[in-house]
């Protein structure tokens, strides 16, 4: 195990790992809450044109490609709610317009060559340098702050948007803050997963931690328990058997939920509530919107 630490890329990319099974599960509880789990594979998308663009600058990819997502994430947010274009056929013009826009780039950028974009499409642990360490630090703390300052809120609008709604809640405004958050996820994943497997790390935890538990918090709780597992495992496993890190992390995830859907056929279920009682998730909402009285109006 020692021998992880010898070498100073290894070093990087445990703290990335870490940053990584960290936020990836926090912000893909709200998106699975919200149904929205194919939006990482959207903005991973657009990510990689991002990439493209920092390559053709010379500028750092993992900046550049920070930018065009948080971009990419506001513009499908205002195409779905003021074209009345459905959230799968938004998502679809993500995919499309992120792939093509990345390919035509990546085609203008003098001395690109496969490996550059491999090690972007499926996580690289090598090329991980003390830079983009700084700049997925930045991103797991601004990801972090935004779910503590407005996780009550978030929670609400993704358990019922008419909800939120109707007690005065910003809605338009969180679904953007939801939006970039999860961009800015994609982001800080992509070194190591890759852009087109790290949606599989936001989404996986959490499906694993529903079979287990009907708590929101709780669920995100386990999600990111397994998601700190997977990265880190999946990391040292890659290291010492020299597989690809992105997909031994997602596999690693992947047993992870099929062993709690076993757990969670045997384990207990919970009691019904009593006549007249609140199914778990509408009493957590009003638990939610009663401890923040401050700043929910009715």
């Amino acid at each position: 195990m020692t021998e992880l630490f010898q070498y100073e890329f290894m070093r990087r990319a445990l703290v990335a790992a870490v940053l990584i099974g960290l936020v990836t599960p926090t912000i893909g509880t709200f998106l699975v809450q919200r149904r929205l789990a194919l939006l990482g594979d959207g903005i991973g998308h657009v990510a990689l044109t991002g990439v493209a663009l920092g390559l053709l600058t010379s500028t750092s990819p993992v900046l550049t490609a920070a930018i065009v997502s948080v971009l990419g994430a506001v513009l499908i947010e205002l195409v779905r709610v003021r074209t009345r274009t459905n959230a799968d056929v938004a998502l679809a013009l993500l995919f499309y317009g992120g792939i093509a826009g990345g390919v035509l780039l990546i085609g203008l950028t003098p001395g690109a060559n496969n490996a550059t974009l491999t090690s972007f499409l499926f996580g690289s642990v090598s090329t991980v340098s003390e830079q983009d360490v700084w700049v997925v630090s930045a991103l797991a703390l601004g990801v972090l702050t935004v779910v503590a300052a407005h996780g009550r809120e978030l929670f609400v609008l993704c358990q019922d948007e008419e909800v939120a709604r109707a007690h005065g809640l910003p809605v338009r405004f969180l679904s953007v803050l939801l939006a970039v958050t999860a961009a800015l996820t994609v982001v800080l994943a992509m070194r190591i997963v890759g852009v087109l497997m790290v949606s599989a790390l936001m989404i996986v935890p959490v499906a694993a931690a529903q079979q287990l538990s009907k708590s929101f918090r709780v669920t995100m709780a386990l999600a990111v328990l397994i998601g700190l597992v997977s990265s880190l495992g999946g990391l040292s496993t890659a290291f010492y058997t020299d597989l690809a890190p992105g997909a031994t992390i997602v596999l690693l995830a992947l047993a992870s939920f099929g062993l709690a859907v076993v757990v969670g056929m045997f384990a207990k279920r919970r009691p019904r509530h009593p006549l007249g009682g609140g199914t778990p998730k509408e009493e957590e909402v009003g638990t939610m919107l009663q401890s923040d009285r401050g700043r929910v109006t009715r």
